[in-house]
């Protein structure tokens, strides 16, 4: 915790808007929409409710990491390496795409077991490392540890998915810098959340209401907020507005590069997306068995 607690504060606030995506499936996207369309390294954050019938059946990816945090149900995943598995409510994939992968992202339906929710971050990799080969870390609920700044009796729990909270740490390490903590808090309680310097980072609240900084104003569900980050602010003070108050507080270190998007493919330049299409459309760097491979997930 640092000695000189001066809290960042909220310079822009954005609705995340209920868009359709994949097949059937509706999120609540912020980072990636027309009101916040990049903000180094997160490229896209969607909040996702994914209803029978619907899901992400075989797609590619190129360039960046996908953070998928299951609140509610759970999702299986399948991939062109071989990689396959399922993500229980409260438990965390990350998936750096690096060079290429194909995979499919489907929901777990059934009787009296909750439709999946849950959170999808995409963060940019540095332009060194988007030509390397695909890896996961993946954590079980359990394995995810978790922080009681008033201990475990008081009024905030902290789940730290990666980074550093209140003396604990995430033993995931992802490509490039990124602290993500998933705090759930009762009414009046506040928290403090050291950030290291010149990171990015905002907050979503996923439910209740949060006032942020000082005397900052109370801001309701669904909406992202994004922090200011000068000189001499070593973190992030929060206050929970209402009981069951949850939110997640995601910050990264900013990348000095370009952002060339083309769907899932994420690279610097023109030239590189179109090298990436060309890889893809004939099956070379990544993408050897993009015409071949078929999920079965995704294809049931």
């Amino acid at each position: 915790m640092a000695l000189n607690m001066t809290s960042r504060n909220v310079v822009k606030k954005v609705l995340s808007i209920d868009t359709p995506e994949g097949a059937g499936a509706r999120v609540r996207r912020s980072i990636g929409s027309a009101s916040l369309r990049n903000l180094t390294p997160f490229l896209l954050l969607d909040h996702f409710h994914i209803t029978e019938g619907a899901g992400f059946p075989d797609h590619p990816h190129r360039g960046q990491a996908t953070v998928t945090y299951m609140l509610e149900g759970s999702s299986r995943h399948e991939d062109s390496a071989g990689h396959s598995g399922t993500i229980e409510a409260g438990g965390v994939q990350w998936m750096c795409a690096g060079k290429g992968i194909i995979h499919a992202e489907m929901p777990v339906h059934g009787k009296n077991v909750p439709e999946p929710r849950g959170l999808q971050l995409w963060v940019d990799l540095p332009k060194n490392v988007k030509m390397t080969d695909p890896s996961y870390q993946e954590l079980d609920p359990e394995a995810i540890p978790v922080a009681y700044p008033e201990g475990k009796d008081g009024n905030i729990t902290i789940k730290v998915i990666s980074g550093k909270s209140h003396g604990v740490e995430s033993p995931v390490r992802p490509l490039g810098g990124c602290w993500y903590f998933h705090v759930m808090m009762k009414n009046g309680a506040t928290m403090f959340q050291d950030i290291p310097a010149g990171w990015t980072a905002f907050l979503y609240i996923l439910k209740g209401a949060v006032s942020v900084g000082e005397s900052g104003p109370v801001h309701d569900s669904f909406h992202t907020l994004v922090l200011s980050n000068e000189n001499g602010e070593t973190g992030v003070r929060v206050t929970a507005a209402t009981d069951d108050t949850s939110f997640v507080v995601i910050a990264g270190e900013p990348l000095d590069q370009t952002v060339v998007q083309y769907g899932p493919f994420v690279m610097t330049n023109q030239e590189e997306i179109q090298r990436t299409l060309m890889d893809y459309r004939t099956g070379r760097n990544g993408f050897e068995k993009a015409h071949t491979w078929k999920s079965k997930i995704g294809n049931m």
